[in-house]
C-alpha cells in the first residue's frame, strides 16, 4: 500500500502508521492547520502570560499590596483571569494561575501567591 504525504504528496516509506515524509512535513502541515482557528486562544494565553507576569514581578514576597493605577500602567487587563476563589465570608479573589488579586477599598488591590 502506497501512502502519500498529506503535506507535499511525496511517498511515504517506513513504519506503517507513519503519517508523513519527514519532521519538516509534519511542522509544516501542524502550523497550516492550527494557525487561523487557533488565534483566539493563542491571544488570550498572551493576555494571560502578561497578567500572569505583572502579578509576579509585583509580589515577589508572595503577599503584597498594590494601587490599580500601577497595574493599569504596566499593562494588566483585569478582564483576563483563569480562576475565582470565593471564601466562607464571601471574599472573591481573582487568579491568573497559581497569582491572585483581591480588590480592596480606594482602587488598591492586595496580591497573593497560592502554594
Amino acid at each position: 500500500m502506497n501512502k502519500q504525504c498529506p503535506e507535499c504528496g511525496a511517498k511515504i516509506v517506513g513504519r506503517i502508521d507513519k503519517k508523513f515524509c519527514s519532521d519538516a512535513c509534519r511542522n509544516s502541515y501542524n502550523n497550516k492547520f492550527n494557525k487561523d482557528s487557533k488565534n483566539l486562544i493563542r491571544n488570550t494565553n498572551n493576555r494571560l502570560r502578561k497578567n500572569y507576569r505583572i502579578l509576579e514581578a509585583l509580589n515577589p514576597d508572595k503577599k503584597t499590596k498594590t494601587s490599580r493605577s500601577k497595574l493599569i500602567e504596566k499593562g494588566f487587563d483585569f478582564n483576563y483571569f483563569t480562576s475565582i476563589y470565593t471564601t466562607k465570608i464571601g471574599t472573591i479573589y481573582y487568579f491568573v494561575y497559581n497569582q491572585g488579586y483581591l480588590p480592596l477599598e480606594g482602587d488598591y488591590y492586595a496580591l497573593v501567591k497560592r502554594e
